[in-house]
């Protein structure tokens, strides 16, 4: 408890997550030296998906965690499954305009894919089918919602704008892009029912077992963990934030941010309808750094992001939410929600998310048969599943498919992120913070 902070009283904060507990057993670490035909460096949704795909393919493949099987952002997401792309679509339409529609499809398949996946293994993940909305809290946010929806509607996005009572938005939010795929989960379920089928699988999977070194060689390219050597003939790094401990990973491929949520007390269900809220849709907002909020199935608010944190130099590691961190969003919560405002947040918890310099998942090879796969920046949930069995197909030996194709890196060379600037981040939340002032002022 962090009493001294405006705002934070009374507030659990965990290392792990809101969702689910840690599980009671972990797979056994790698101990000794072993060869396999690939070895996939991360046990997210993204390694988890190609280890799967991989196994299923009747692939020799050995997946090493440095903990247990979605122990990172996976387990700590807010359950947005949903195609959107992370940016303004007029931005990416500036800087990807021949890509735009391929990416786009791309993120829609992604969420049939995941789809198909909850439903092959009946993962019991509280699944509601409600779509996500890109909301907008000022007059001038909703101009540009309007504006992005005929972009994203022109390049082939299932979306369209929508006003905020007509369609059972919260008071706060004036309307926004509803993009109908998807909805929301609890995603820490979601990740323990693919660690589950994992396990099942023809995979090796070795948990508590931190990779320390990739190294190439003629004989093919050995793995080192702190107990154990695995020699494959070809590796995919699918760590996402976690990839650049990892002195083989391409420079400035992505951008580590400390990314917070808190949970409320529960509420009356009632009281949730009063707000507006009946479509108990899915919302982020149209800030430069999004906001979100969504309902659970607990009859509680998760909401979070307005102030990710940029990466200290060093390994990743653990933490908690920055009590200072958790009064801001409290203050946001407090500001879309009035009706609400004695309704007290109970738990913190956050993670590491990567935000990639194009905005969009990247793909490609690090060195010779050293592949690496980014699909975070923000909506990892339903890509990085998808993304991670388009490689493995590849590796398969099948023909790229096309939405690999759209995001596949011929050169492993990236230019900075501005989201890795901790004065960008800052501001970024002082601009949006200006935003809202001005939007209560022509209120």
């Amino acid at each position: 408890m962090n009493a001294g902070v405006t705002g934070t009283t009374g507030i659990e904060y965990t290392s792990f997550s809101g969702w689910i507990d840690r599980p009671a057993e972990y797979a056994p670490a790698l101990e000794g030296d072993i060869e396999t035909d690939v070895v996939v460096v991360g046990g997210g949704y993204l390694g988890m998906g190609t280890a799967l795909r991989l196994a299923e393919r009747g692939s020799d493949v050995a997946l090493l965690e440095s903990q247990f099987c979605g122990w990172g952002a996976a387990s700590r997401n807010a359950g947005y499954l949903t195609n959107t792309l992370a940016g303004d679509a007029q931005m990416l339409a500036a800087l990807h305009p021949k890509r735009l529609s391929r990416a786009i499809r791309f993120a829609d398949s992604s969420v049939t894919y995941s789809d198909g996946l909850i439903e092959r293994y009946g993962i019991e993940c509280d699944y509601e089918r409600t779509g996500n909305v890109i909301a907008a809290v000022t007059d001038g946010q909703l101009k540009r919602s309007r504006r992005n929806a005929r972009i994203l509607v022109d390049a082939g996005a299932d979306a369209e704008f929508v006003l905020g009572r007509e369609f059972g938005l919260p008071d706060a939010f004036l309307g926004g892009i509803f993009e109908r795929a998807g909805g929301l989960i609890n995603p820490g379920k979601y990740a323990r029912g693919l660690r589950g089928a994992l396990l099942k699988s023809g995979a090796k999977v070795y948990e508590n077992s931190p990779v320390g070194e990739i190294r190439p060689g003629p004989a093919g390219i050995v793995v080192t963990t702190p107990l154990g050597r695995i020699r494959a003939e070809r590796v995919v790094i699918a760590n996402n934030a976690h990839s650049r401990d990892l002195a083989i990973t391409p420079p400035r491929m992505a951008a580590p941010l400390w990314v917070s949520l808190i949970e409320t007390e529960p509420i009356d269900p009632e009281r949730l309808m009063a707000t507006g809220w009946t479509s108990r849709v899915g919302i982020s907002t149209h800030h430069l750094v999004l906001e979100s909020f969504r309902i659970t199935p607990r009859n509680t608010i998760l909401f979070g992001v307005r102030r990710p944190e940029a990466a200290p130099r060093g390994a990743l590691g653990a933490r908690e939410v920055d009590p200072r961190v958790a009064a801001d969003l409290v203050q946001g919560f407090r500001q879309r929600f009035p009706s609400l405002r004695d309704v007290e947040p109970r738990s913190a918890w956050g993670g590491w998310i990567a935000m990639t310099p194009s905005w969009l998942p990247v793909v490609g090879e690090a060195t010779d048969n050293v592949y690496y796969a980014m699909a975070c920046n923000g909506h990892g949930l339903a890509q990085a599943p998808y993304l991670g069995a388009l490689l493995a197909d590849r590796l398969a030996g099948e023909t790229p498919h096309e939405d690999l194709q759209t995001l596949w890196r011929p050169r492993p060379w990236f230019t900075p992120s501005p989201a890795s600037s901790p004065l960008a981040l800052r501001v970024a939340w002082a601009v949006d913070r200006l935003s809202d002032r001005r939007g209560r002022q022509e209120g």
